[in-house]
């Protein structure tokens, strides 16, 4: 049958519990093999938003998954030079005997048609919806291939929230994963106001 990716890309900026918690709902729903995040190097949509170098965002992402399985990370943005694409990253991903899975959440698939060269995403991979809880569910996005919701408990944490715990010395222990906690000390990430 070959294997089932799933590919869930993001600044991760930093990942938090609830970055975590959609890959694995995604993952368990759909029976992926396994979810790759994939850290952006220089997402377009977020040009001279991202506070954390591409380097440390990866870093913490991979501190982050450690241990779990069924969910990596990749730097294949970050390896790629300039600004980053959705459709380049699943076409570099595509091989045969691999079947792609575009994991995005709600808010993000509402979007999508505005992504560069969106049209050609279907082709490369099937559109797995994460919903989460309480929240109201969305009209589908203008997508022409396989899409499939998916369930996921609420969890209200944001990476921008998140920054501006930092900044003001509050803690973000349970809202991201320990080991990416440890990093963002050592490195005094996001203590700069931004």
């Amino acid at each position: 049958m070959g294997e089932q990716l799933g590919v869930f890309g993001g600044t991760f900026d930093p990942l938090h519990v609830g970055h975590l918690a959609c890959a694995e709902a995604a993952r368990v729903a759909l029976q992926l093999d396994r979810v790759v995040l994939v850290v952006a190097g220089d997402p377009w949509q977020k040009h001279g938003e991202v506070v954390a170098s591409a380097r440390d965002r990866l870093d913490m992402a991979a501190a982050a998954v450690e241990g779990l399985d069924g969910i990596e990370v990749s730097a294949i943005e970050i390896d790629r030079p300039g600004p980053t694409f959705t459709v380049d990253t699943l076409a570099a991903l595509r091989t045969p005997g691999r079947e792609l899975f575009l994991v995005v959440g709600a808010d993000v698939a509402a979007a999508i048609e505005t992504w560069h060269r969106a049209e050609d995403l279907p082709a490369l991979a099937s559109l797995v919806v994460v919903d989460r809880a309480g929240e109201p569910v969305q009209d589908g996005p203008a997508w022409s291939g396989t899409m499939t919701r998916v369930p996921m408990d609420a969890v209200d944490v944001s990476s921008t929230d998140l920054r501006e715990r930092i900044r003001a010395g509050r803690s973000v222990e349970g809202l991201i994963p320990p080991a990416a906690v440890r990093l963002i000390v050592e490195r005094g990430l996001y203590t700069a106001a931004r």
